[in-house]
C-alpha cells in the first residue's frame, strides 16, 4: 500500500505519534507491502519500524529534586502521607486475577474437583492469600498432590 498506512498502524500499535515514527531506508519496500496490522507488528518486532524515543521536558528544580530521589534523598517519614499499602502497595486486581487464573488451570486439568474449587476461589476471593505461591502451597497442605514441574510452572502462570 504506501508508507502513510504503515506509519498509521505503527503509531497506534505503539501508542506513539505518527511523527515519532521511524522506518530504516533499507526496508522500505517491506513497510509499503505491509497491509495488515500483523505485517507492522512483524516490522516492529524485527527493528524495521521504530519510534524515537519521546521528549521529555523537565523544570531544572525537578531535575534536582529527582536526582536527590534516587540517591535515596527525599523519603524519609516526614514526607510520606498514607500508609504503605497506600503507597504502592499490590494491585488488588492483578494479585487476585492471577490466583484465579492458577485455581482455573487447575480445575482445567482435573487437579481441583469443583466442590473444592469453590472454597478455594471464596478464599481468593476474600484475601486470604498474599499470592499466588500462598495459594498453592495452602492446597499442597490441604493434600492434594500437584508435581513439583507443575507447581513451578502455576507460580508465573
Amino acid at each position: 500500500m504506501s508508507i502513510k498506512l504503515t506509519r498509521r498502524l505503527a503509531a497506534e500499535l505503539m501508542d506513539r505519534g505518527e511523527t515519532s515514527i521511524r522506518i530504516k531506508p533499507a526496508s522500505l519496500e517491506e513497510a509499503e507491502k505491509a497491509i495488515t496490522r500483523d505485517d507492522v507488528r512483524r516490522l516492529i518486532k524485527s527493528g524495521a519500524v521504530y519510534a524515537i524515543a519521546g521528549k521529555k521536558t523537565m523544570s531544572f528544580h525537578a531535575m534536582v529534586t529527582h536526582k536527590k530521589r534516587e540517591q535515596g534523598r527525599r523519603r524519609g517519614p516526614g514526607r510520606r502521607r498514607g500508609t504503605a499499602k497506600a503507597r504502592g502497595g499490590v494491585d488488588y486486581k492483578k494479585m487476585i486475577r492471577g490466583q484465579r487464573r492458577v485455581l482455573a488451570a487447575l480445575k482445567k486439568e482435573k487437579v481441583l474437583e469443583n466442590e473444592k474449587f469453590k472454597e478455594y476461589y471464596r478464599l481468593v476471593k476474600g484475601g486470604l492469600f498474599s499470592s499466588k505461591a500462598t495459594l498453592l502451597n495452602r492446597i499442597k497442605s490441604d493434600g492434594i498432590a500437584i508435581p513439583d514441574e507443575k507447581f513451578e510452572k502455576l507460580r508465573h502462570i
